[in-house]
């Protein structure tokens, strides 16, 4: 073989993998995991660990001082969704905002009312052109630029929870999602820990059920007909 030869074949092989590995650092899955309480407190883990426990009754708020967004170890509310790509496969996409508000009521082992509201505009995945494209496709953030939970039936605790105990409970109330509401039941998963409450859910919603189209991309050959919304909220008292 030609020395000609070899220098022709092995600035091939070298052109061919950095465009294999570039391709690959674009597209690989690396979504975030999902939301779980063990995650949500691990932030609360290092901080003063003995920080008096907050009286239950009253009010509290979304804290979005607790954490870091960087790392997802604050307050956040989002979507999962499958995708597949031409000439890559499958991918989880993640989109994530810090931008969540609201509040939680107590009295005594009872949440008597809960109302939270998500910065739609400020949801941010792995890809600034994704971003860029659900402003005006499948959510259309530039047109509903919130979505918003609110608690319809009150939430009966086994009992009033203790300082480090987790419990679950499902939450009953509406979801208004791209200008849509609907009746929803979302499974909550809360931890008290010192002055704080650590908060997570999830729930499948279904395009179809909220009126959202699925985005339209080049690159996207399919995307599943439904996602999972998920919160990660970190809730102090305030009244």
């Amino acid at each position: 073989m030609s020395k000609r030869l070899v220098l022709i074949l092995t600035a091939v092989v070298v052109v061919a993998a950095v465009a294999v590995g570039g391709w690959w650092a674009f597209f690989r899955s690396d979504a975030p995991s999902a939301v779980g309480i063990d995650r949500a407190t691990e932030s609360l883990d290092r901080s003063d660990p003995k920080a008096p426990a907050s009286p239950l009754d009253g009010t509290w708020t979304v804290d979005r001082s607790v954490g870091s967004f960087s790392d997802f170890s604050s307050a956040f509310a989002g979507f999962r969704v499958q995708e597949v790509l031409a000439g890559v496969g499958a991918k989880t996409v993640v989109g994530r905002t810090p931008n969540v508000t609201g509040r939680m009521t107590f009295a005594g082992s009872t949440v008597t009312a809960a109302d939270f509201t998500v910065d739609m505009t400020t949801l941010t995945t792995d890809d600034s052109r994704r971003d860029n494209a659900i402003r005006s496709q499948a959510i259309e953030t530039s047109r509903f630029p919130t979505a918003q939970f609110r608690l319809t039936s009150p939430i009966p605790l086994p009992s009033v929870p203790a300082d480090g105990v987790e419990i679950t409970v499902p939450a009953t109330g509406t979801l208004t999602l791209h200008g849509v509401t609907r009746d929803v039941t979302i499974p909550l998963t809360a931890k008290r820990q010192g002055p704080v409450i650590a908060l997570v859910g999830s729930l499948e919603v279904a395009f179809a059920d909220y009126a959202i189209d699925k985005p339209r991309a080049a690159v996207v050959v399919s995307v599943e007909d439904r996602a999972v919304m998920e919160l990660q909220l970190f809730l102090t008292r305030t009244a």
